[in-house]
Order: C-alpha cells, then structure tokens, then sequence
C-alpha cells in the first residue's frame, strides 16, 4: 500500500501575504514598543486566550459571559488604542508619491528666521517651543492659545519666548509662514523610552508629534540645547546647519489643500 504525503498548496500569493502580514505586525510592534500599549495589547491577548480555552471546554456560563463581551471588543479597542490608530492613519495618509518637492522663497525666508530667533533663544537660554503645521491640522490645539494671526519673523519669535512675555510659557504654533497662536498646550507623551530627565517642553513635543505629523523644534531652558521631534521620535543636540536641513525636508511636502470655509481637525 502507496502512502501519499499530505502537502499544502503553497503558491507565490500565499508568501507575499505571509510576507506583508510580518512587516505590518513588526511595524505596529515598533510604533507601539516602550508605550503602555504593549501592556493593554498583552491584557487582551490573555482574555482572547482565556475565550479560546473556555469555548473548547465547553464552559456555559463563561462563553454567554464572553459572548457578550465580544459584542463591544471591537469599540474597546478602538478606544483604547486611539492615539495608536491616530497615528498610523497619520502615516498612512502621507502619500510620499504623489508629493511634489517644493521650494518657494516665502518659505526659505521663514526657515532662515526661525533658524536664526533659534540660534539666540539657545545661546541665550530661552526655553522655546515651536510647532510647524504638516498635513494634519492643529487648530484644537491652536484654539488652546492666545490667536496672533502674524507673520514669522526672528524678532517676533524672540519676544514672544522673552521670560518676562506674559505669552512665553506653552507652544508656538505656525502654519504657512504664519504664527497663527502662541502659549499652546500641547499633549503631552507618556512614553517610556523617553529619558526620565525630560521636561514638559520636550514631552509636549513628542507628544504633538506622536498624535500629528506636526514638526517640533524646542530649546531647553536649562542648557540652551535645541532639540526637534518628529513622528515621536526626539533628536537632541541639533546644530544650526542640521536644523536648517530638517526644517527643509520636513516642510518641503506640500500640504494637501484645505477648502477654504473648512474647519481643519488637531
């Protein structure tokens, strides 16, 4: 008697989707790594286990109590992964491809004084914190400020930060060349592989930045280090010329076009 082996059917299409599957599982291990995500997705990874054991068991009551619970698992983690969610939509959203570099000596006019108002906050010590507007908008966070409606100039950017300027504490935001608010809140991050050491300045930063693809620059009030932050990353020690090339590359995207009587969403 021939035995026949038992082979599954592997064809170029099933290792392609194994292949996507992995990469979207590392990513979303890398986005969510060092937050307190990985401890509520390891909480519901243990209650699907525990749903398994109980439906193969046969356990009445735990299955009607599962079975309900089932029902608004979905919206739980929705709601729980939000800021998540958010983000990844975020980067989804940023079609690098059907982008156009651009340049425009409007905004090599604002690159060069904010580099400049930079520079003098962080040789004088002046604790600063500058939002850019990207692709999503900010005006939630904008509606949390003082409305300036001003063109960016190094001078203005100054001021504003001066210790003594009732407008000093909370973010600057700016939007096409424009301060559009000053003394912002900002969200602030709890993740846990920033240092400890931080303060509010830098969390808020990549706090923005991990719920919007907004570009952050902070000066620290204490070391006069300049610092960005982008796509909840933070980057310390940035020199003038290194700034100057990150503001470039972050603010050479054009921005999808808003209507103009529409409300843009922080």
């Amino acid at each position: 008697m021939t035995i026949i082996p038992w082979v599954i059917p592997i064809r170029v299409v099933d290792l392609v989707e194994i292949a996507l599957v992995a990469y979207v599982l590392y990513k979303l291990y890398l986005w969510m790594r060092g937050t307190i995500a990985v401890q509520i997705f390891g909480g519901i990874l243990a209650l699907y286990v525990l749903q398994v054991l109980v439906m193969a068991a046969e356990m009445t009551m735990l299955k009607a109590i599962f079975s309900s619970l089932s029902e608004v698992f979905v919206l739980a983690v929705i709601i729980l992964f939000q800021p998540e969610i958010r983000r990844l939509l975020l980067l989804l959203g940023q079609n690098r491809l059907v982008r156009r570099l651009v340049s425009s000596p409007a905004r090599d006019e604002m690159i060069g004084e904010t580099v400049s108002a930079v520079a003098e906050l962080s040789s004088r010590r002046i604790g600063a914190l500058i939002a850019f507007e990207r692709t999503a908008g900010l005006r939630s966070y904008v509606e949390t400020g003082a409305n300036l409606q001003a063109k960016l100039s190094r001078d203005l950017l100054v001021t504003i930060f001066y210790s003594q300027n009732p407008l000093h504490d909370g973010a600057v935001i700016v939007r096409d060349g424009r301060i559009e608010a000053a003394r912002c809140i900002l969200p602030v991050s709890t993740s846990m592989r920033l240092n400890p050491h931080l303060g509010l300045r830098h969390r808020a930063a990549v706090g923005l930045t991990e719920q919007t693809d907004a570009f952050v620059i902070v000066v620290s009030e204490e070391t006069g280090t300049v610092s960005v932050s982008q796509a909840g990353q933070l980057t310390q020690g940035v020199p003038p010329a290194q700034l100057r090339q990150k503001l470039v590359e972050a603010l050479s995207l054009r921005p999808t076009p808003q209507p103009a009587e529409s409300v843009e969403e922080g």
